[in-house]
């Protein structure tokens, strides 16, 4: 290995699909089965050299496989225990200020972090980022040679590519952050081989994630990033309501007390060892091409709850009892060994059913006509258990627990060719959701980890 690959660090973490428990996560009387998937993001980050004498406090970040998706930051500690503060720096006199807020918002939160464990100035570095290629939607088919290509060039700007809705961003802060804390703490101060460490790592990543997107959420995302498959109990919303802003008088020491939280403030439960996944199934992902803004979404949907609370409570309830059996039923296929799976797919259908309810009283489209006839017609072919529109639904990838067994793939991808929702008959949602493809993502049960250098491209 030569000295290059020896100072880089690299962490992925892994995409999510919340199974089972879409909207009521909100809330923390109920729970959601959230399930990693392997398709992951990659943060490389390395040491930027410079002349002797020379001192720069710049950040560099590259997303290669988009068009014109670079960033550079300026970073500085504040006065009063502000933290560090970061600025956005023009590529070029001529070029646009892009902005990437969940970038700028994990490096200010990180670094923040980091100050106050390290003394002295943090080095600069370069960070790089790759993502699996089934995050996004691919303009045209693969042909052979590009699905070898493990990061594939999208040929688009960021903004302007679709997401499939496997949790690009929480991934995304979650290696970020933890790229950071790997290349700049000592193994003694953070290790990701520890549950102190990942710990930590998920309450950092929660609180910069959560302010990145406007304090909206409930942190299912970045918990499975950090610990893999999981029941999660989230934390409650006030606990980061009120630990400032970057730059402001005491956000340094309060962050920290934050993250590393001796008070028993994160009320959150991760849970892992009441989750499995039987032999002979297994979680694929069907892209739909469309994308949802999720944040509007549950905004609408709490709005209904507060305006019906008995309404709501009703079908939030009986999916709440929808949403155990699942994972019961699961677990018992996992510990018997069945191949009995008509009592899964009643589960599946008891939960779709409540959530043809839930999009009808709220008026949100969380599964809409169109994704109805979708799940319709792939539940119909042979090895096919039953899917959902997972998490805050809409028009991304649905889910779909099958028989682990390349013909059932086969069977659903002679189905979906040529699938188009436009020309679908009824759809009644007037989306056009293009093609759909089945991606090559399963499920996973690990969460962040340290990568191997070696094999990524040296940027």
């Amino acid at each position: 290995m030569s000295s290059s690959h020896l100072s880089r660090k690299v962490v992925s973490a892994p995409g999510k699909v919340l199974l089972a428990g879409g909207y009521l996560v909100l809330d923390r009387k109920h729970t959601g089965l959230v399930f990693g998937l392997d398709a992951r993001i990659h943060v490389q980050v390395q040491p930027v050299p410079t002349s002797s004498g020379v001192a720069l406090s710049e950040i560099i970040v590259r997303s290669p496989q988009f068009k014109d998706a670079v960033w550079e930051y300026g970073y500085r500690l504040a006065d009063h225990d502000g933290g560090c503060e970061v600025t956005q720096l023009r590529v070029s006199a001529t070029s646009p200020l892009n902005q990437n807020p969940f970038v700028e918002t994990a490096l200010s939160y990180a670094l923040t972090y980091i100050s106050t464990l390290r003394n002295g100035t943090l080095e600069p570095v370069s960070i790089t980022i790759f993502a699996d290629n089934d995050y996004y939607s691919q303009p045209t088919p693969l042909d052979g040679a590009t699905r070898t290509t493990r990061f594939v060039d999208f040929g688009v700007p960021l903004q302007e590519a679709h997401k499939t809705g496997l949790g690009s961003s929480a991934a995304l802060v979650t290696a970020f952050t933890a790229a950071l804390l790997v290349h700049y703490l000592s193994e003694s101060a953070f290790s990701l081989s520890s549950y102190k460490g990942k710990r930590l790592l998920h309450n950092l990543a929660q609180a910069s994630h959560c302010a990145a997107q406007g304090k909206v959420g409930s942190g299912f995302d970045v918990a499975s990033a950090v610990f893999g498959t999981c029941l999660y109990r989230r934390f409650s919303p006030s606990l980061l309501e009120s630990h400032g802003e970057p730059g402001s008088s005491g956000f340094a020491t309060t962050l920290q007390s934050l993250v590393e939280d001796s008070s028993s403030k994160w009320d959150t439960k991760i849970i892992k060892d009441r989750v499995n996944f039987p032999k002979g199934v297994r979680l694929i992902m069907c892209d739909v091409d469309c994308g949802s803004k999720t944040p509007g979404m549950v905004k609408k949907v709490l709005s209904w709850r507060k305006e019906k609370p008995e309404e709501a409570n009703r079908v939030w309830s009986a999916l709440q009892e929808s949403n155990e059996a699942l994972a019961t039923e699961l677990a018992d296929l996992a510990n018997t060994e069945s191949k009995d799976y008509a009592p899964l797919t009643q589960c599946i259908q008891s939960i779709r059913s409540l959530i043809r309810d839930m999009s009808r009283l709220s008026g949100v489209p969380i599964e809409p006509a169109s994704q109805t006839k979708l799940l319709d017609a792939c539940s119909n072919v042979p090895g096919v258990i039953g899917g959902v529109v997972p998490g805050a639904g809409g028009f991304d990838a649905v889910a779909l627990l099958i028989e682990d067994d390349a013909k059932v793939i086969a069977r659903l991808g002679d189905v979906l060719d040529g699938w188009n929702i436009q020309g679908q008959e009824g759809g009644g949602d007037g989306m056009d959701m293009g093609r759909v493809n089945v991606l090559g993502v399963r499920e996973e049960l690990e969460g962040i980890r340290v990568e191997d250098p070696s094999v990524y491209p040296d940027m």
